[in-house]
């Protein structure tokens, strides 16, 4: 317990210290998560084949990032608003404002699901998804989203817990739910070669091992977020500034989604191998964008906690350490990701084309990540002091409709692969300078001063 009275208090002692052992337990889980992603296209690309790949990391999901990834993103917005109310010391409002933010979730999960799972065809008809790869990716689709309702409760109640500080026991379970994940794919695949169905079933049994295991935590806990059947509701006096909060973080994942997804209809003309290399690039490349999602969460939570509490030095400090730890991870995950590229690509699949254009499309996107860096760290910090709308119209601007604009102008006239990759970098180049511009004027700061759940 800190010298405040309170576990995991993120408001007191060195800055850099503290937001490092936050942050190591948050990238130790992403990364996991990522292994398991990349032993289900394991499995598949080389016991299932090329095209249940395309199936599963093509069209599906995308559409799985842009439906579920609204509602994940708005689990986020509503943990700034409990790390602000913790950092400010209002602990029993911090419970009631759980039980309200995993109320929520329950019935969102629920409309989510049913919704996803009968609209499933149509949705990767309007994709222009491959005919080979359709039925495949229609099964996947609809087995994930009867698992939506448990996915939307893990994902508040591991956001809850980081709110407060506690990063350790969502990795712990993280970790929990990644083995089963591990053996549900060869038992499902290998063992009963359910294929494709197996390694969606193995997805969903292992969110529902994770979730128990939170569940079980935040009921016997005796932390501030301590979970009540009385306090669960789909009201409440924080909701209000829940919705403030989580729709604009909500609204930037669907903006991403939605932009890749008009990529992925562009990649799906370009043939059955690009599509599948596409998807293939997330599962070599995926650690990076772990890590930086990881630290991201991080300052979102300690700029909360901290803004809260009225530190607004501590807030400044957390800027700009941030920012060089971000840098640092970037190029040295960059070099190693290049330097393991061929080798882990020969583990995943056998197909020699596929492995020739995924490594050709890493070397396009790879060596520029650290422009990603200044995007990830400004945009937690504006998050977590609470100015969710600003920035999500300059990263909306920037980046998703850069993309869209590009789609239809530049790779409508000249239709290559190059051209197509080239709308990432531009993207990531013009929101750098927006945000930054944006956050040295300082005016966020002051609008930021009207907390949230008061």
């Amino acid at each position: 317990m800190d010298a405040s009275g309170r576990r995991d208090d993120l408001t007191i002692g060195s800055v850099w210290k503290k937001l490092l052992i936050f942050f190591i337990p948050i990238a130790a889980g992403t990364c996991i998560q990522q292994l398991y992603n990349t032993v289900d296209g394991l499995i598949v690309g080389r016991f299932v084949g090329t095209s249940a790949l395309a199936a599963v990391g093509g069209s599906s999901a995308h559409i799985i990032n842009v439906l579920i990834g609204f509602f994940v993103s708005m689990t986020s917005g509503a943990a700034v608003v409990i790390a602000q109310i913790y950092g400010a010391g209002r602990i029993e409002d911090v419970r009631r404002a759980s039980g309200n933010a995993i109320g929520v979730s329950m019935v969102l999960g629920l409309l989510l699901g049913a919704a996803g799972y009968f609209s499933s065809p149509a949705l990767l008809m309007l994709m222009k998804t491959p005919e080979e790869t359709i039925e495949l990716s229609i099964l996947y689709l609809r087995i994930y989203f009867a698992g939506v309702p448990f996915i939307l409760v893990l994902n508040m109640e591991s956001n809850i817990l980081r709110s407060l500080g506690d990063s350790l026991n969502p990795f712990i379970f993280m970790v929990a739910g990644c083995i089963a994940n591990i053996v549900l794919d060869f038992v499902f695949v290998l063992g009963f070669g359910w294929g494709v169905a197996g390694v969606a079933l193995a997805t969903v049994a292992a969110q529902i091992v994770n979730l128990a295991l939170l569940t079980f935590r935040l009921i016997h806990s005796d932390s501030p977020c301590k979970l009540a059947l009385k306090e669960l509701s789909i009201g409440g006096r924080h909701l209000k500034g829940m919705i403030r909060m989580g729709v604009p973080a909500g609204v930037q994942s669907a903006m991403y989604s939605l932009s890749n997804m008009l990529i992925q209809v562009a990649v799906n003309t370009l043939g059955t191998v690009v599509v599948a290399s596409w998807a293939m690039t997330s599962k070599t490349d995926g650690i990076y964008w772990a890590v930086s999602s990881a630290l991201g969460a991080a300052i979102t939570s300690f700029i909360g906690q901290n803004f809260g509490a009225g530190k607004m030095d501590r807030v400044k400090k957390c800027v700009t350490q941030g920012l060089m730890l971000s840098l640092g991870i970037t190029v040295f995950l960059s070099i190693l990701i290049m330097a393991l590229a061929m080798p882990l690509l020969n583990i995943l699949t056998r197909d020699t084309g596929v492995i020739e254009t995924t490594y050709y499309l890493m070397w396009m996107f790879v060596p520029f990540y650290f422009t990603w860096s200044f995007i990830e760290v400004f945009s937690a910090v504006l998050r977590g002091a609470g100015d969710a709308t600003r920035p999500v119209v300059i990263i909306g601007l920037g980046i998703c409709l850069f993309r869209v604009i590009w789609i239809f102008s530049v790779f409508a006239y000249f239709r290559t692969l190059e051209i197509l990759c080239m709308s990432y970098l531009t993207s990531w180049i013009v929101t750098d300078i927006a945000l930054f511009v944006y956050y040295r004027r300082g005016g966020w700061l002051e609008r930021s001063k009207n907390r949230f759940g008061e």
